[in-house]
């Protein structure tokens, strides 16, 4: 299923208004150094509000729109701040994906539970489910963007493990005889293009006219896939 090789501002507003009351003279205060404004997230939850304001603008605007600079202008943090945790775009966008292959693991093996049948078409239902749910994820994490070298090791080692999951479970239905005993990889990597290709389809909007009739799809599909490898009976 998966490649073996993805603003909340807060605006407070003071209103201070004027009555009829009378004005007393007070004496002025000392005036007081004008303090350096702080970035306006600490060190210690400012990589999530990226990774946030990150998935924001891919959204809405698309991978291209996105830019350090920008991110760091709508977060309202200094340069320097954002390089603390981000070197350039690609890493953004390899953390952006990072976290996508973790999630779709951990939605693949909760999903897969105690095996069989069940198990296997509950994975194929919950990686559309997680397309379906988490595009601004999903584009990063098939979309080509942080494929060139040098590959990110947490990269590489989240979306292994994402694979391994489906792997596995095929593997583990094998062993029960009851999925065909072909080379495991091939199968993996022929039911991740096929409900890839249906993630992208619904997340592009090509079904937005069957919306009524999504899950009705997802589970016919995932259903006919394990038709295809399941082991024949003679």
């Amino acid at each position: 299923m998966l490649p073996v090789s993805t603003s909340t501002h807060y605006t407070e507003m003071l209103t201070v208004s004027t009555s009829t009351a009378k004005l007393v003279h007070m004496p002025e205060s000392p005036s007081r150094p004008r303090r350096k404004p702080r970035d306006r997230y600490h060190h210690g939850d400012l990589r999530r509000a990226l990774l946030d304001e990150a998935l924001r603008t891919i959204q809405k605007e698309g991978v291209e729109a996105l830019t350090l600079r920008t991110i760091g202008v709508r977060l309202g943090v200094s340069r320097t701040a954002l390089y603390r945790h981000f070197a350039d775009k690609r890493a953004l966008l390899s953390a952006v994906a990072t976290e996508g292959f973790r999630l779709l693991r951990e939605r693949l093996v909760e999903a897969w539970g105690s095996g069989g049948a069940g198990g296997f078409n509950a994975m194929g239902v919950a990686y559309i489910r997680f397309a379906m749910a988490n595009p601004p994820h999903y584009r990063v994490m098939f979309g080509g963007v942080v494929d060139s070298a040098p590959r990110d090791e947490d990269l590489t080692r989240e979306g292994t493990a994402a694979f391994n999951a489906l792997l596995n479970a095929i593997v583990a239905l094998q062993k029960e005889s009851t999925v065909r005993r072909d080379d495991p990889v091939q199968l993996a990597r022929f039911i991740w293009a096929a409900v890839h290709g249906i993630s992208m389809l619904i997340i592009d909007g090509q079904f937005r006219h069957l919306q009524s009739e999504i899950d009705d799809l997802i589970h016919f599909a995932v259903q006919r896939l394990h038709t295809a490898i399941a082991k024949r009976v003679r």
